[in-house]
């Protein structure tokens, strides 16, 4: 589709990824672009229109979905990510706040839009994922298990909206150069680099963006994970989260934590 007059939503868009991808709309001439956020005074972007929404709220997901009936693209950028390890992790509640935004709340957005891009012609929607779609960490795996859940259901919504028109495009990338990754010590890419990239790909109406370099490695060592993937991430969690006595997990140090 083209990105020039046409009517985008973002969520997520006051800072990293979603800012980035507001800027680029408003680049690339989008007649009209939301931004969407839970504070809408984040959204400071030059000619995005601020758009106040939490998409775990379904009495908030319908309202902009009322107020945003003209969108005819939808970029289902938010997300969180707790840093929780599936067994080491004191309490679920890392894993059920991962789950209900990644998951269920993007989900809701989708079926709200659904409708009002049918209404204008089909149009794009773009689910921002994760290199961990494909992979668990169990330093972020309960995040892993959210987005590997967001990847299934954008395969799943692809299929179901391809009778109306409407290009789906997953977007996967390893670390941005975002706040949600500022506490990880390892390459970064730039968050106008993805957009670029994601825009790019809806106008050439592409249904993946892989983007980055150990993204596309990752991707391509699906079929033989167990060997290409896991071993490596098993050594370093061996090494940064060793086991004490008794088979239970320690520090950085062999320590109880």
């Amino acid at each position: 589709m083209r990105i020039e007059d046409s009517v985008a939503l973002v969520t997520g868009a006051g800072r990293g990824l979603g800012r980035a991808l507001a800027h680029g709309l408003v680049e690339r001439g989008a007649r009209i672009v939301y931004g969407a956020a839970r504070d809408p005074a984040a959204v400071t972007e030059r000619g995005v229109v601020p758009v106040t929404l939490d998409i775990t709220d379904p009495g908030s997901v319908a309202r902009v979905a009322e107020q945003c009936r003209d969108a005819d693209l939808l970029v289902n950028n938010a997300g969180v990510m707790t840093f929780s390890p599936l067994i080491g992790a004191p309490t679920l509640d890392g894993a059920r706040l991962e789950m209900q935004t990644n998951y269920f709340a993007t989900l809701a957005m989708c079926r709200a839009f659904a409708p009002v891009l049918a209404a204008n012609g089909g149009g794009a929607l773009v689910n921002v994922l994760s290199i961990v779609s494909w992979f668990t960490n169990p330093v972020n795996g309960t995040y892993g298990a959210s987005k590997a859940a967001e990847w299934a259901m954008t395969n799943g919504i692809r299929i179901e909206l391809a009778a109306q028109g409407t290009l789906v495009v997953a977007v996967h990338a390893g670390f941005i150069d975002t706040d949600m990754a500022a506490r990880i010590d390892a390459p970064k890419i730039s968050p106008a680099d993805v957009a670029g990239q994601v825009l790019d790909a809806v106008e050439a109406g592409q249904i993946e963006v892989l983007a980055d370099e150990r993204t596309r490695q990752v991707k391509a060592s699906l079929s033989r994970d167990h060997e290409l993937i896991y071993p490596a991430v098993q050594a370093r969690w061996d090494t940064d989260h060793p086991m004490r006595p008794g088979g239970q997990p320690g520090g950085a140090d062999g320590a109880p934590e």
